[in-house]
């Protein structure tokens, strides 16, 4: 009988030493039995000193004897596909690789070992990172062209000193707009000072921007600096000025007019040496026609204005700010997530993003906090999202919520957080839950 060309040892061989991917099997024991050309220039070893070999020896990654992709398929009989890990190679080089493990049987279908294909991630990583640094400007990422042309006049903007208004819905990346212009300016050496101007009662709000002397009002036991004086030689960042009361526009006109400005119960006037730089969510030019704002004020916030769209406009970013979060995340919390599943990553690219930004990287977050797999399971959204809608919150039930309280061992902020919710949203679903 003719012999197939599969039946000869070295035609097989032939074979596994022309594909680009790693292939090497090891018996029972974990020692390697095989070991192709292709594994050979990704380790470093050559084939006479991986056999033999326990493959831990060889590949030397931190998984080999926690979460080993050859031992798991060998023991539970799964196959295990596309697993990312790092190994190190003969120098000590870290080299990223994508592996594909299975049980190796003989002829009467017995395991006698196992067989693992793996593929050098070197070049995709470099690649990734060549595109983030394209697209990356100040930690500002985006690819859409109307945030390149922003890009693009930033440093001009900065180095004018001019006063800038930023305009974007909340969430968009307005504070990081306003963390690069301060970067790329000359007062880059000074403190970048922020101050919303929607978080504080009126009379919170001028003390806090103006500053105050002791005795100005009841609790006011000392001097206290505002934010004006904070921010000398360097930037105050107005956020959500359209937020400012008019009897306080009045007076931040005159800073912007004369650079002068008055201590609440102050005597003297106080000269600011401050670039300012404003943001809003609101229509600042339809507040003028309501006379909700004063038209001076706004000419004088307006010298230039950057409009930042939104991200549901914006949606190619969608998968660089998902990538960059990540990455982030899995640093500030210590972890090695990989990605995404595919119903995960359909979820979070169909989203409309109500929130921003700001949203995507709280769900991103939460999901690293939560996640205990190598990648992000669509479950990890199901309580604020549903395939192809926008994302909502979790019905207010009490089990769940007070669930999610104990694990914060009562700490409102945290659990709000993770809900994705504010506090009081989240004391409201409380209220609500118990009273069913």
């Amino acid at each position: 009988m003719t012999e197939k060309p599969t039946d000869n040892p070295a035609h097989l061989a032939t074979i596994l030493d022309s594909v680009a991917d790693g292939v090497f099997t090891v018996d029972d024991e974990m020692r390697i039995t095989w070991f192709n050309r292709a594994a050979e220039e990704i380790t470093g070893f050559t084939r006479a000193e991986a056999l033999g070999q326990r493959c831990c020896e060889i590949f030397r990654s931190s998984v080999c004897f926690s979460a080993c992709p050859v031992r798991e398929a060998m023991t539970g009989g799964a196959d295990v596909i596309n697993r990312e890990v790092d190994i190190l190679d003969r120098d000590n080089r870290e080299i990223p690789i994508s592996i594909s493990a299975s049980v190796l049987r003989d002829e009467a279908g017995r395991p006698v070992g196992g067989v693992e294909t793996f593929r050098d991630l070197s070049r995709l990583r470099a690649l990734q990172r060549e595109v983030e640094k394209k697209y990356t400007f100040h930690d500002l990422v985006s690819r859409h062209p109307a945030m390149r042309r922003l890009f693009d006049v930033l440093p001009d903007v900065a180095a004018s000193g001019a006063t800038v208004l930023l305009h974007g819905e909340s969430g968009s990346g307005k504070e990081l707009f306003a963390r690069a212009l301060h970067d790329l300016s000359p007062r880059r050496g000074g403190p970048l000072v922020t101050v919303n101007c929607g978080a504080l009662p009126e009379t919170l709000l001028e003390a806090e921007i103006f500053g105050a002397k002791k005795g100005a009002y009841t609790g006011a036991v000392a001097d206290r600096p505002g934010r004006l004086e904070q921010a000398e030689k360097g930037t105050l960042f107005l956020d959500e000025i359209g937020d400012l009361p008019l009897s306080l526009q009045v007076k931040l006109l005159r800073v912007l007019e004369n650079r002068e400005y008055q201590p609440l119960g102050g005597r003297r006037a106080r000269i600011a040496d401050v670039r300012f730089i404003a943001a809003s969510h609101r229509d600042l030019e339809a507040m003028v026609a309501e006379g909700t704002f004063r038209r001076d004020l706004f000419f004088r916030v307006n010298v230039v204005k950057l409009s930042i769209p939104p991200l549901r406009e914006r949606r190619e970013d969608i998968p660089l700010l998902l990538d960059m979060a990540l990455d982030r995340f899995n640093r500030a919390y210590g972890k090695k997530l990989r990605g995404f599943t595919p119903d995960a990553l359909r979820l979070l690219l169909d989203h409309d993003y109500p929130g921003n930004v700001r949203e995507l990287l709280n769900l991103v977050e939460r999901g690293v906090i939560l996640g205990r797999s190598e990648r992000l399971a669509a479950e990890l959204f199901s309580e604020v999202a549903s395939a192809g809608a926008p994302l909502a919150p979790p019905a207010p039930t009490a089990e769940p919520l007070d669930e999610v309280l104990r694990r914060h061992g009562g700490n409102q902020t945290r659990a709000a957080r993770e809900l994705g919710i504010n506090r009081t949203t989240l004391w409201r679903r409380l209220k609500k839950a118990h009273r069913a």
